[in-house]
């Protein structure tokens, strides 16, 4: 069984749909593109892949300090490793962590390379540590998700990303195209429903996001569909005009389905390493949100900002973003994000 498999049940592919008159909410099989890898080896090539920028930029600075055959753990070493840490976007809290152990282990010892990787990695993999977080769905009737997050961070895509991996599962789902602020957005949800042959609830641009809420919830339970996934406005004002919005779509969708939503995922965008956080700090109580989607790890340098994020927050990373199409979502495994990281450490495979 694979690592997707743990946390959700993977069902047969439905068939094909026919028009969205007669069956709009059945899903298609999904085509070669859209595939998930249920072996191991090939999953963690995809985490290495992904995480390449990261990775070339940690290890070679991290080879660096072991240009000779072994060095004197004294403060200059110490606060070279921390400050190898740091330039990753880690955040001064971890690389503290992991200074203070490698003082703690090896002072005024003589390392090699191998006993200060092995330590890193504990200590990484304990702070990355978290329960295992399937999604929350419903015990019956649809499951609702709210996708929250800053315009540009990679929102719409994951979103798509999240539909196909439910319609590789044989679930059908219905999208809500919420952020009717950006007529863009809703265009590119659009094209990406038509692309995954999934259903779609729209208005017009300026029309109340709660208003597409309520109707995208209400297909979803006309048409007996498994998954509502509903976007919502990456920008407002106000960070009170925010919580207004989606206090209000709670409300609405409330009266539909009483535990709903029954997630609240917020994107983040890799690529903006430490700005990263202040989104997650502005976004985490206004949206309570429930898990964290990490988005574009594979085009940042600065994937090292999983690790403060989940130090900050008492939020569930869940799934990250290892590529543009829409079968690269991961379920966020500490172990296999921590081997990744450092598995090129000596130029070959860890």
């Amino acid at each position: 069984m694979g690592l997707f498999d743990r946390f959700t049940k993977k069902n047969d592919p439905a068939p094909k749909p026919t028009t969205e008159a007669s069956q709009p909410n059945k899903p298609a099989s999904p085509d070669a593109s859209a595939e998930t890898s249920d072996q191991p080896q090939g999953l963690f090539a995809r985490w290495r892949s992904a995480l390449k920028k990261t990775s070339d930029f940690l290890n070679t600075d991290i080879r660096d300090l072991f240009k000779r055959e072994g060095r004197l753990v004294d403060e200059a070493f110490l606060d070279e490793l921390f400050a190898i840490l740091v330039k990753t976007d880690m955040g001064v809290t971890t690389a503290t962590r992991v200074r203070d152990r490698v003082g703690s282990d090896f002072r005024a010892r003589v390392v090699h390379m191998p006993d200060i990787l092995q330590v890193i990695k504990e200590e990484l993999k304990k702070v990355l540590a978290q329960p295992e977080q399937p999604i929350n769905l419903a015990q019956s009737g649809p499951t609702v998700i709210l996708v929250v997050g800053v315009n540009g961070s990679g929102k719409t895509t994951s979103i798509a990303k999240l539909a196909n991996m439910f319609r590789s599962q044989g679930k059908s789902v219905v999208l809500g195209a919420g952020d009717t602020f950006r007529a863009a957005a809703v265009e590119q949800l659009s094209i990406w429903a038509e692309r995954l042959g999934v259903d779609i609830v729209k208005a017009e641009q300026g029309s109340d996001p709660a208003s597409v809420a309520h109707r995208a919830v209400a297909r979803a339970i006309e048409t007996n569909a498994d998954i509502c996934i509903i976007d919502t406005a990456g920008r407002l004002q106000t960070q009170s005009n925010l919580m207004q919005q989606l206090e209000k779509i709670y409300r609405v969708i409330g009266k539909q389905i009483p535990e709903s939503p029954h997630e609240v995922l917020l994107v983040l965008d890799a690529t903006a390493g430490q700005n990263a956080l202040s989104q997650a700090q502005g976004f985490s109580t206004a949206a309570k949100c429930t898990g964290i989607v990490l988005a574009k790890l594979d085009g940042s340098a600065k994937g090292g900002v999983v690790i403060p994020i989940r130090e900050r927050f008492a939020i569930p990373v869940k799934f990250v973003g290892l590529g543009e199409t829409p079968a690269d979502l991961a379920v966020f495994n500490a172990d296999e994000f921590v081997d990744a990281l450092f598995a090129d450490a000596f130029g070959t495979t860890a």
